[in-house]
């Protein structure tokens, strides 16, 4: 009897141990991989899965989005310049069976291949490019990686550029030139004010000759401007063409012509 119930110990642990190693339960989230005597056999869960213990083997495979933090490369752009860049990668696996036989680790795989695609991408741009058009160069990274890892299974969803650290001497020389091209256009702007108030000046000044009597009011305006500062003194010339025309609007005729010696002659 005792010897019966060794046996029958043994035979359950042995049972025990046959139904843990056949059996698996993956999350919504996880595919499990199934090699068949090391033969590819098909992609299964989630949920229960049944193995066959030492025949089928199975890998698990994660299908939510990893995030990738690039490490900080050192970039020599299109115009010479020497930038520091780092970047964040977002993808995830689309096909498990691919991401499994086709690369040996797609995660070092995927960074790697990001590191070197960042600085070739980069390279190709100038500094001003780089620090305007980083939605530009961030929609190139990710459609680059996304064509080269597609043999892997692999989607990347977005890549964006963190930081792009550049030496203290071009931060003032990049300042130096935001200063001057402020400076160009605000001479630029005051230019094109004085070009638009000549014209006006023009256009007035043709209006006014056209009519003697509109001088005549615009002087009048003028004179009441200047009455209405706190002056207790005002000089300003008197025009010729305007005291002609008070005169012959108060003499009510024409003054006879002058003698000789710049006296008038009159008669009794």
């Amino acid at each position: 009897m005792p010897l019966d119930f060794a046996a029958y110990g043994i035979l359950l642990v042995l049972v025990a141990g046959i139904v843990l190693a056949s059996v698996r339960i993956l999350r919504e989230y996880e595919r499990g991989v199934v090699f068949t005597l090391g033969r590819f056999s098909g992609v299964k869960g989630p949920g229960l899965v049944i193995l066959v213990p030492f025949v089928q083997q199975m890998v698990r495979v994660d299908l939510r989005t990893v995030v990738l933090d690039v490490p900080t490369q050192d970039v020599i752009s299109r115009d010479n310049v020497s930038v520091k860049v780092n970047a964040v990668l977002y993808f995830r696996v689309i096909d498990p069976d691919k991401a499994v036989i086709q690369v040996e680790d797609f995660l070092m795989a995927t960074s790697q291949l990001a590191q070197t695609t960042l600085r070739s991408v980069l390279g190709k741009h100038e500094l001003d490019e780089m620090l305007s058009e980083r939605d530009k160069l961030n929609a190139d990274l990710q459609e680059i990686l996304d064509s080269q890892t597609d043999a892997w299974g692999i989607k990347v969803a977005n890549v964006e550029i963190k930081h792009v650290d550049i030496d203290e001497s071009m931060v003032r020389a990049i300042a130096r030139q935001a200063e001057a091209e402020r400076n160009r256009r605000a001479r630029i702007i005051n230019a094109e004010g004085e070009h638009q108030a000549a014209e006006r000046l023009v256009e007035a000044a043709s209006t006014l000759s056209q009519v003697p009597e509109a001088m005549q009011l615009r002087y009048l305006s003028t004179l009441y401007d200047i009455s209405a500062d706190k002056n207790s003194t005002i000089v300003f010339p008197m025009p010729v063409e305007f005291l002609r025309g008070l005169l012959g609007g108060t003499s009510g005729g024409k003054a006879g012509p002058p003698a000789e010696g710049g006296a008038s002659e009159t008669k009794a």
